[in-house]
């Protein structure tokens, strides 16, 4: 699930600053009166003093570092609430959730070919990001939020083979273990051909998972990794291709022995309960209606521009200075000073780290484990074809394919007409795959994808398709190709200075006990980032903006201004599941395995 937040690299050298057309920021503006929109607390918009032209009010002062999710969505939470913010982004708004024009690629009046860091899934049980797109006008009616498309269905290919996992739908009856186990066992049954014993250990270990209570959560499942904890080693290889690795890649494009248990039994869980149409979840596969920036990003900036929302470009910090227990300003690109009451932390953890100097680590030890926090390389990949190829209507995964890749193919759901649009006009379809699994040999020329060159890198892709998909040689050929684009954050390709500009945070074993809340021991330096601790418990959009939520919660406290403070949503939880929840926490406090764990019991 490729939806990362955090602030990016630029991608075209440019610095303009995408959110400067008046037109547009006072048509949002009207729109927004007209819709009566209301803010995260349900109180009614609050004029910001800066749009007005008065200074901030005593306190509410604040700079955020990091343009991303975690920062766009702190200035949205405090400018509706009257505070005076300005946002310092490196290189791009949006950061990794961004898209970006492949440069050079547009004739006769089109826009460039769209790009982007990585494809976009907004799951169902996404709950506060979607609030957030659900308070910004839409340019012509409605609201963000209306920008979401349903896919209709999850799919995987399979030498050959294509999978789909289930639909939308209910559980006759009542929620319980039994109709759960027999939920999950008509949907693994799509997979075949794995060892029906196997299947049944699997299945066991997901419902050991959904009735394990929040102590065994977090201090047994999140301490092992995925591949352990349904004990991958031993078992046959269709068992780790198509229930390990395929249930991993497909969920969040990970790998089973770097991700926690914990982590993706809640992603299962959520995508189950959203499958069935529970908790209140939207549709479990959904995206945006055309891209990312033309959805979302462009037009969330110009409405916070329009609320008093100050943004800079071109702008990175470099230093944040301490005095008498608190942050006293802030450095940019080297030189440029920076004052303001409250000092937001958005950017991501690898910048992050660098930034955290002895004196705020002294202030605050515990910041210091965000060093044993770890990242791991996930990027996009846009395959541009003449002609579309009827894949899924839906995101996809290609299952034992080494490189662990996924895709959506995007023309079907954006309102352009994709060629009429977009390029040359001889483009018609942008394949966009996300390529997780950078270290390992694909099929093609037995090499990493760190060593290809980047024309080696889309040979091995095709290979990888080709054997996946049904008559993929024949499907998806040379000539169908129009062209390529490769995130620009991958620099050095095939060389020794290979390195990677924007990795992505890995939720690897334990990795909760050194995530860090929003609030720091310093008065008034908050974070803001996908590293924060959030009831997701994933690097995604859904948990910058959680921690966003956080931090301006946290301000609004500290600047004692009072009023509503943002909502904060969790994942749902089957009320009927409590009793299940209570039993479980009394038999890990007692050292024993969870009831349903019979087949291979973990003990704490």
């Amino acid at each position: 699930m490729e939806d990362s937040t955090t602030s990016g690299a630029n991608d075209n050298g440019g610095t303009a600053n995408p959110i400067g057309r008046r037109g547009f920021v006072a048509g949002t503006l009207a729109a927004a009166g007209a819709a009566g929109l209301t803010f995260g607390g349900g109180s009614p918009a609050a004029a910001s003093s800066s749009r007005s032209g008065r200074a901030a009010a005593p306190g509410k002062r604040v700079a955020v570092f990091g343009g991303g999710m975690g920062g766009l969505t702190v200035a949205h939470e405090l400018a509706e609430r009257g505070f005076q913010v300005t946002v310092y982004e490196r290189k791009a708004w949006g950061g990794k959730c961004r898209s970006m024009p492949f440069a050079g690629t547009a004739t006769g009046g089109r826009q460039d070919l769209p790009a982007e860091h990585g494809f976009r899934f907004f799951p169902g049980f996404y709950q506060n990001l979607p609030d957030t797109m659900s308070r910004v006008p839409r340019p012509g009616g409605g609201t963000l939020k209306d920008n979401f498309v349903d896919g209709k269905e999850v799919s995987a290919f399979y030498n050959g083979t294509k999978l789909v996992l289930p639909a939308r739908g209910s559980i006759l009856g009542t929620l319980s273990p039994d109709s759960l186990l027999t939920f999950l066992n008509t949907a693994v049954k799509v997979f075949g051909n794995v060892p029906a014993g196997e299947v049944a250990f699997f299945l066991e270990k997901m419902i050991v998972f959904v009735t394990s209570g929040p102590q065994r959560r977090l201090k047994q499942w999140e301490n092992m990794s995925f591949a352990d904890y349904v004990k991958v080693q031993g078992k046959s290889e269709r068992y780790r291709e198509l229930l390990v690795e395929m249930f991993t890649s497909t969920l969040v494009a990970a790998k089973p022995d770097k991700a926690n248990a914990h982590t993706m039994g809640l992603m299962a869980e959520a995508w189950v309960y959203s499958t069935l149409g529970l908790g209140g979840y939207g549709a479990p596969d959904r995206l945006l209606n055309a891209p990312t920036n033309e959805a979302l990003i462009d037009p969330w900036t110009a409405y916070l521009s329009g609320l008093g929302v100050d943004f800079k470009i071109g702008k990175t910090l470099t230093e944040l200075k301490v005095a008498n227990g608190k942050i006293s300003g802030a450095v940019i690109n080297g030189t440029e000073p920076v004052d303001a009451d409250h000092y937001v932390l958005a950017v991501p953890l690898e910048r992050a780290v660098p930034l955290l100097n002895n004196d705020i680590l002294t202030l605050d030890p515990g910041l210091r484990s965000l060093s044993s926090l770890t990242t791991d390389w996930m990027n996009g990949i846009m395959l541009y074809l003449k002609k579309p190829i009827d894949l899924s209507e839906g995101h996809v995964a290609y299952a034992g394919q080494p490189w662990a890749l996924t895709s959506i193919s995007q023309a079907q759901f954006w309102k352009k007409d994709f060629a009429k649009t977009y390029g040359d006009g001889t483009a018609k379809e942008c394949l966009s795959l996300d390529l997780s699994a950078w270290d390992r040999p694909g099929i093609l020329y037995n090499k990493t994808a760190k060593e290809c060159t980047p024309d080696q890198i889309i040979e091995e892709i095709l290979a990888q398709l080709r054997k996946a998909i049904p008559w993929g040689a024949l499907r998806l050929t040379d000539s169908n190709v129009h062209s390529y684009f490769i995130d620009p954050a991958i620099t050095g390709l095939a060389t020794s200075q290979v390195a990677n500009d924007e990795p992505l945070l890995i939720n690897s074993p334990s990795s909760w006990n050194y995530r860090p809340e929003s609030t720091t021991k310093l008065p008034n330096l908050f974070l803001a980032a996908d590293y924060v601790r959030a009831g997701i418990n994933l690097a995604t959009m859904e948990g910058a903006n959680e921690a966003g939520r956080k931090a301006a919660n946290a301000i609004i406290d500290a600047a004692g201004s009072g009023g509503a403070k943002a909502t904060l949503q969790d994942l749902w939880q089957p009320p009927a599941f409590n009793a299940f929840f209570n039993q479980d926490d009394a038999r890990f406090a007692a050292g024993k395995p969870n009831a349903f764990d019979v087949l291979d019991p973990y003990r704490p």
